[in-house]
């Protein structure tokens, strides 16, 4: 955005004041106690609780973008921004005597604050809530119902120590399940930005309906990963925003010896967007290669080089979308897309619908095409 030189002061006014922009009228606070609210012994959730019984509604995301935009340009023009502290700002002519750089500082840091991305990441100076705190990442799910189109009874790869040679037994209907979290090693490495992460996830298919094999887990993945995540905000058209930048180390394998192994490491780089209640998430990688022990020497042609995953959230519903390709043409054009619907069934959990067709569905069908559908719960959500 861009301010006549008349306006700046003003605008540095609206810095402190909030009154750059205007949140709808609040709603009824909830009732709490306060009484209740001191005896919370973690900062963060005691500060909720204060919030929440007294009905303060935390400004808009879009507000903290605009104060941020205007702080960028007052900090860009330090004529304007003299002018802002010696001219008297809404009957005060002292707003200003005092820390104004930092006051634009602040402000620059809290762009996008209340945002999508914000909550899952803390991006915003304001949103950090410190280290070795476990925070939801992945979707937390059980789907009962897990359903294959095209069960892959015996997996291979170019490696023949990778190849099985005997048909397995399994159903097309099995369960599976989720479990994924992270938490904050490093805050503000530069600053107020820059944050290392570190996350897992873990995902089961459980054969738990096939009595004549004893029940097995046909296959487990594990995840874990390192992310170096940087805020940013600059504006994109149709009301989207820049959020974040991060860089990471992502490992994934099954744990199975030949010829059910499978495994991969890639360095792999994110890049996010959000506007209102919707998300974006593009992660192109690059694998780092096994060696000559590689399990799945052509994952890449059928996992692909990078995704992407849109998200929107709704009157309580979670709907996301994700595509992943290898980007490339002929032969080696494949991908996958995988829907999911997380919607409110009640208070502690949620009802999930996924639905998934492509290759790589999981480590062990990296190269085999399918169509899989699930239906459960899900306890966390990713936004």
């Amino acid at each position: 955005m861009t301010l006549s030189r008349a306006c700046l002061p003003l605008a540095l006014a609206g810095l402190t004041t909030g009154a750059l922009a205007q949140p709808g009228p609040a709603p009824a606070p909830t009732p709490a106690s306060l009484a209740a609210c001191l005896a919370i012994e973690n900062d963060a959730q005691r500060l909720v609780c204060f919030d929440t019984a007294t009905g303060r509604q935390a400004r808009p995301p879009e507000v903290a973008d605009q104060q941020a935009d205007v702080a960028r340009e007052l900090r860009a023009n330090p004529a304007a921004r003299a002018d802002a502290m010696a001219e008297p700002a809404r009957g005060n002519a002292t707003l200003y005597a005092h820390d104004s750089q930092a006051l634009l500082t602040d402000a620059i840091a809290n762009a996008g604050q209340g945002s999508l991305l914000d909550t899952r990441w803390e991006l915003a100076k304001d949103s950090k809530l410190g280290i070795f705190n476990l925070r939801a990442y992945k979707p937390v799910y059980l789907l009962p119902v897990f359903w294959s189109s095209n069960v892959n009874t015996a997996p291979s790869s170019p490696n023949p120590d990778n190849t099985v040679t005997t048909p397995q037994a399994l159903d097309s209907l099995e369960a599976k399940f989720q479990l994924s979290f992270k938490t904050k090693a490093l805050e503000n490495l530069f600053g107020t930005n820059g944050d290392v992460w570190m996350g897992y996830t873990q995902s089961s298919r459980w054969q738990v309906y096939n009595t004549e094999e004893s029940r097995p887990f046909r296959e487990t993945n594990y995840e874990p990963e390192v992310l170096l995540v940087f805020r940013n905000n600059y504006g994109l058209p149709g009301g989207w925003r820049g959020r974040m930048a991060a860089v990471g180390i992502n490992h994934q394998s099954n744990g199975r010896e030949d010829p059910l192994s499978r495994s991969w490491n890639r360095v792999v780089f994110n890049v996010g967007f959000d506007r209102q209640d919707w998300a974006l998430m593009l992660r192109p990688w690059i694998r780092l290669s096994d060696g000559n022990e590689d399990d799945n020497p052509d994952i890449e042609d059928y996992m692909g080089r990078g995704d992407a995953t849109l998200t929107h959230v709704r009157n309580g519903h979670e709907y996301s979308l994700m595509a992943r390709h290898t980007l490339r043409g002929g032969e080696r054009s494949r991908g996958a897309l995988q829907f999911d619907w997380g919607f409110p069934i009640h208070r502690n959990f949620r009802g999930r619908l996924q639905a998934f067709h492509g290759y790589g569905e999981s480590l062990i069908d990296y190269n085999h095409k399918a169509t899989y559908v699930g239906i459960g719960i899900s306890v966390l959500e990713g936004f």
